[in-house]
C-alpha cells in the first residue's frame, strides 16, 4: 500500500470451522503491530472481536463460534503509515437463530453470557433467570460449550464496553432489550373462541418483557394477539391463530436483536472514526462465513451459499481470468491452466427473469404462493441448467463449487419477506425507553425510502443481501486482492487430525490447486519496463547502453546471467518467475548500503537547507565564533609553549655553564612569573570555551521545548474542536428526536379533532373538553418550539446540550400526561358515535396511513 500508493484487501475464505474468524484476528493483529502507535485505536480495533463475536457468533453442528454474520473490515493509514481509523460494515445476520434452533446448537453467545456472568443488581433489575428457564435457549438441550465460561466472557464483555465508551445508561438499556428477547420467547397464548383464535396470557412473561420494552403490558397483549386492517370501511381488527401470534412474537424478537446488533455496530464505529489525517490509504479484511451445508438446508444457507459463490468468481477473476488475459494482451505465450470457472452457477442464482433470486421475490407478490408451490415452480423453470437439480417435495439441490447442497424451501417465503406488523412498530414508537424508540424511528424512516433502496422495507431480504453483496463486490475492485485459503483439517473438530480425502476435496474446489500450478508455469512478479530500468538500472557496471527502459532492462539481465527461461519481455512488462526478483533485491541492497555514508551526508545537507533563514544565520555566527576563539586558543598556546620550552632551554643551558651573571637572576623570575600568567590565560581560556559551549546547548534546548509546547497547544485546540461538534451533533439529534416525537401526538390530535366535528349533535357538551385539549397542545407546542430554538442559538455555550436534554424531560412528562387525557376525551367521543361493542376497543394509535403521513412532514 505504501510503496504502489493502491489501497489492499484481504479475502478469507474457506469451509464454515476452518478457522476464517481467528485467521481475520491474526491479520488485525498484524497490521495493528505494524502500523499502530495512533493514541490506541491500534488497541480498541483489536477489541472489537469481543463484541462482534458476542452478539453475532454461535454454536451450530459444525464449529463451536461460528460466525453467523459477514464483516468487512476497512483499516485507514496516515501518509506515515499509521493507522488513523477504522469501519465496519456487516452482512446478513442469522436472526432466525434467535428464535428457532436446531438440536445441539446455540444461540447467540451474548445471551448466554448475560445468563450466567450478569451481577446480582443487573439480574434484579431484568428479572433475570438461568438460560434453561427462557424456552428461545433451552428449545436445542445444548446451554454449554465445552471449555468455555460463560460467566468470565461476560466480565470481559462488560470491560469491553468501557473501553468503547457506552456509558452506563446504554449499556443497562442494551442488556434490557437482551433480557425483552428472552422474556417474548416465554410468552404464552390461549384459545378466546371457537374459531383459533388467541391471545396473549397474563404471565410473568409478558409483564417483564412490556417492563424491559417500557411499555403497559396490556398494549403489548393487544400489539401480539391482533392486527388492524385498513378497507373503505375504515379499520378493521383482525384476532391471531396461534400461528399467527407465534410469529408475530418471534418478528418482534428477531428485529429488537437485529436492531440491537446495529446500533453496538454503529458505536464502535463513532470511536473509530477516521480523523482527519485520513489520507485514503486502506488495507481492508472481510470474513464472510463460510460455505455450508448441513443435513438440512434452509434459507439462510441458500444465501450463505450464493455470497461464497459471488467470492469464488471474485477469486477466479484474479487469479485466473485476468491473469491469463494480461498474458495475451502483452504478448506473452505457453502460460494457459484450465479452472474450473463457477459462473454457471451464479448464472443459475442471478439470471433474470427465469433465475433462483427472480423466482423466490415473485413468489412474494403472489397470493396464492407458498413453500409447496415454491419448490415446484423452481423445478418446472430451471430442471434444464446444469447447476440446478430437482428432488422430491419441497427439496431442491444446487450444484455449488464446494459440492452439491439440498435446500428445503420450508419458511422461505417467510424468511425472504421478514415483515413487521405497523402496531409493533407503532408500539415501539410509543415506549419509553430511548432504544425502542430509535428502533421504531429507523424503521419508519426507511419506510419513505424508495422502493428501490436496499434500506427499504419493501424489498426482499434476497434483494436486499444481493444488493449488499454487489456494492461490496464493486469496493473490492477498486483494491489489489490478497487470497487466504483456510482449509479444514477433519471433520471432528479435534486437534492433531488429519483427513486427507477432506483436504484434497477442498484444495480442488477452491482453485487452491490450479492457482499453484499458475503460479509455477506462469510470472508473477511483473514490472513495467521504466520501473525495472529506474529500480535496477544503477546495477549495471557499464553505460554504454541505449537509454531506453527495454535495453537498460535487458543489459541488466544479462549482467547477472538470468537463463532467458527465467523470463519473459512483453511489449509493456517485463514477466519474472519466482524467485528471481529476490536475487535482484539482495544484490540492490548491497550496493545501496555502500552509499549509506554519502546519503547521510545528503541528509544532513537537506537538514540544514530547510531551517529558517534567521536560525541559519544566528547558527553560522555560533559556530564561526566557536572555530575563531578555537583557533586563536590554539595558536596562542602553541606559540607560548614554544617559547616556554626555549627559555627552559635557555636556562637549563645557562645553570649548566654556571656562570651566570648576578642581573640574570631577575630575568629568570620575570620569565618564570610570565610561565605562570601564560598558564593562567589557557585556563581561563578554557573555561569560557566550556561556557560558550554550554550556552549553546541552551539555546538548543529552548528550541526544542518552544516546538513541544506548540504541538502540545495545536493538539488542545483540535480536542477542544472535536468535543465542540460532538456536542452540537448530540444537540441536533436531541432537537430532531424531540421534534419528530410531536408529529404523532399532533396526528392523534386531528384524529380528536375529527372526531369531535361528527358527534357535535350526541356531545355537544364535551365541546369545551376537546376545545381545551386543542389551545393546550397549540400553547404548549408553541411554548417548546421557543425553547429549543433558545437552546439551539449558535451563541450557546457548552451547556447548552445540558439545557436540552432537561426540556426533553420535561417535554416526556407532559407528552405522557398529555396523551392520557387525549385517550380519555376520544374514547367518550367515540363511545356516543359507534354503538357497535366490537367497536368500544380503545385505540392507542391512529391508523398507519396516518402515521407515515405525518412522519413525511417537517416536524411542528
Amino acid at each position: 500500500m505504501m510503496n504502489d500508493g493502491v489501497n489492499q484487501s484481504l479475502m478469507i475464505s474457506g469451509e464454515s470451522g476452518a478457522g476464517k474468524t481467528e485467521t481475520a484476528k491474526f491479520a488485525v493483529q498484524y497490521l495493528a503491530a505494524l502500523g499502530g502507535g495512533n493514541v490506541g485505536i491500534d488497541c480498541q480495533i483489536l477489541q472489537t472481536s469481543c463484541i462482534l463475536e458476542a452478539f453475532g457468533n454461535s454454536k451450530t453442528s459444525m464449529n463451536d463460534n461460528s460466525s453467523r454474520f459477514g464483516k468487512f473490515i476497512e483499516i485507514h493509514f496516515t501518509a506515515a503509515g499509521k493507522i488513523c481509523g477504522s469501519k465496519i460494515r456487516t452482512f446478513l445476520l442469522e436472526k432466525s437463530r434467535v428464535v428457532q434452533l436446531a438440536a445441539g446448537e446455540r444461540s447467540y453467545h451474548i445471551f448466554y453470557q448475560l445468563c450466567a456472568g450478569a451481577p446480582q443488581a443487573l439480574r434484579e433489575r431484568l428479572n433475570l433467570k438461568m438460560a434453561k428457564e427462557y424456552n428461545y435457549l433451552a428449545q436445542s438441550d445444548c446451554l454449554v460449550i465445552n471449555g468455555v465460561d460463560d460467566a468470565q466472557r461476560f466480565l470481559k464483555f462488560m470491560e469491553t464496553l468501557d473501553i468503547f465508551q457506552i456509558s452506563k445508561g446504554e449499556q443497562d438499556q442494551a442488556f434490557a432489550m437482551l433480557a425483552a428477547v428472552l422474556w417474548l420467547g416465554n410468552i404464552s397464548f390461549h384459545a378466546i373462541d371457537y374459531e383459533n383464535h388467541v391471545e396473549a396470557s397474563n404471565d410473568e412473561a409478558l409483564i417483564n418483557a412490556a417492563q424491559m420494552i417500557g411499555c403497559e403490558s396490556h398494549e403489548l397483549k393487544e400489539a401480539l394477539s391482533a392486527r388492524r386492517i385498513q378497507t373503505e370501511e375504515g379499520n378493521i381488527v383482525e384476532k391471531f391463530t396461534m400461528s399467527q401470534a407465534i410469529d408475530t412474537r418471534d418478528a418482534l424478537a428477531k428485529f429488537i436483536y437485529a436492531s440491537l446488533f446495529d446500533w453496538l455496530v454503529e458505536q464502535i464505529n463513532n470511536l473509530l472514526e477516521v480523523g482527519k489525517q485520513h489520507t485514503g490509504w486502506s488495507i481492508s479484511i472481510l470474513d464472510i462465513y463460510g460455505f455450508e451445508s448441513f443435513k438440512k438446508n434452509s434459507f439462510e444457507q441458500f444465501c450463505i451459499n450464493y455470497a461464497n459463490e459471488r467470492l469464488q468468481q471474485h477469486f477466479n477473476r484474479h487469479v485466473f481470468k485476468l491473469e491469463q488475459e494480461e498474458y495475451e494482451l502483452d504478448g506473452i505465450d505457453g502460460v494457459k491452466v484450465d479452472f474450473a470457472d463457477n459462473q454457471e452457477c451464479l448464472d443459475l442464482f442471478e439470471k433474470k427473469p427465469i433465475g433462483l433470486l427472480s423466482l423466490l421475490d415473485e413468489d412474494l407478490h403472489s397470493p396464492d404462493a407458498n413453500d409447496a408451490t415454491l419448490a415446484n415452480k423452481l423445478k418446472q423453470n430451471l430442471n434444464g441448467m446444469a447447476c440446478f437439480k430437482g428432488d422430491k417435495g419441497r427439496v431442491f439441490g444446487v450444484q455449488h463449487f464446494a459440492g452439491e447442497v439440498l435446500y428445503n424451501t420450508n419458511d422461505f417465503l417467510k424468511k425472504n419477506q421478514d415483515s413487521l406488523n405497523p402496531e409493533l412498530i407503532e408500539l415501539l414508537s410509543s415506549c419509553n425507553g430511548q432504544l425502542p424508540q430509535l428502533f421504531a424511528i429507523k424503521m419508519l424512516n426507511q419506510t419513505l425510502e424508495p422502493a428501490t433502496s436496499l434500506d427499504s422495507p419493501n424489498q426482499s431480504v434476497s434483494a436486499k443481501f444481493k444488493g449488499k453483496l454487489f456494492k461490496l463486490m464493486q469496493q473490492l475492485e477498486k483494491t489489489k486482492p490478497h487470497f487466504i485459503c483456510c482449509i479444514k483439517p477433519n471433520r471432528k473438530q479435534l486437534p492433531g487430525m488429519y483427513e486427507e480425502d477432506l483436504v484434497s476435496q477442498q484444495l480442488r474446489c477452491s482453485g487452491v490447486l490450479e492457482a499453484v500450478r499458475m503460479s509455477r508455469s506462469g510470472y508473477p512478479t511483473r514490472m513495467t519496463h521504466q520501473e525495472f530500468a529506474d529500480r535496477y538500472g544503477f546495477l549495471l557496471l557499464e553505460t554504454n547502453e541505449s537509454p531506453d527502459p527495454l535495453s537498460i532492462s535487458v543489459a541488466v539481465l544479462k549482467q547477472f546471467n538470468i537463463l532467458p527461461g527465467m523470463y519473459q519481455i512483453g511489449y509493456t512488462k517485463l514477466y519474472l518467475r519466482i524467485g528471481l526478483i529476490g536475487v535482484l533485491e539482495d544484490r540492490r541492497k548491497q550496493v545501496l548500503q555502500t552509499g549509506k555514508y554519502t546519503d547521510e551526508a545528503n541528509k544532513g545537507s537537506a537538514f540544514a537547507s530547510q531551517l529558517h533563514d534567521g536560525q541559519l544565520t544566528a547558527i553560522i555566527g555560533l559556530q564561526s565564533a566557536i572555530r575563531g576563539c578555537l583557533v586563536r586558543k590554539h595558536f596562542s598556546n602553541s606559540h607560548k609553549l614554544i617559547t616556554l620550552r626555549s627559555k627552559r632551554k635557555l636556562v637549563r643551558e645557562n645553570s649548566e655553564a654556571n656562570d651566570i651573571p648576578n642581573e640574570q637572576s631577575s630575568a629568570m623570575a620575570e620569565l618564570q612569573r610570565r610561565v605562570v600568567d601564560a598558564e593562567a590565560s589557557l585556563g581561563q581560556k578554557q573555561q569560557e570555551n566550556a561556557t560558550l559551549q554550554e550556552q549553546l546547548q541552551q539555546y538548543e534546548a529552548k528550541m526544542k521545548k518552544m516546538e513541544e509546547q506548540l504541538q502540545q497547544s495545536e493538539a488542545k485546540m483540535k480536542k477542544t474542536e472535536e468535543q465542540l461538534q460532538q456536542s452540537e451533533a448530540k444537540m441536533k439529534k436531541t432537537e430532531e428526536m424531540l421534534r419528530k416525537q410531536t408529529a404523532p401526538l399532533q396526528a392523534s390530535l386531528a384524529a380528536a379533532k375529527k372526531s369531535e366535528g361528527s358527534a357535535t349533535a350526541e356531545v355537544g357538551g364535551r365541546e369545551n373538553g376537546v376545545s381545551s385539549l386543542v389551545k393546550e397542545f397549540e400553547q404548549q407546542k408553541q411554548s417548546f418550539e421557543d425553547d429549543i430554538n433558545k437552546t439551539t442559538q449558535p451563541a450557546s455555550n457548552m451547556n447548552s446540550y445540558e439545557e436540552l436534554r432537561k426540556l426533553k424531560c420535561r417535554f416526556r412528562a407532559w407528552k405522557k400526561d398529555y396523551k392520557v387525557r387525549l385517550k380519555e376525551t376520544t374514547a367518550i367521543v367515540r363511545k356516543h358515535r359507534h354503538q357497535d361493542s366490537d367497536k368500544t376497543r380503545k385505540k392507542w394509535w391512529p391508523n398507519r396511513g396516518k402515521v407515515l403521513q405525518n412522519c413525511g412532514k417537517s416536524p411542528s
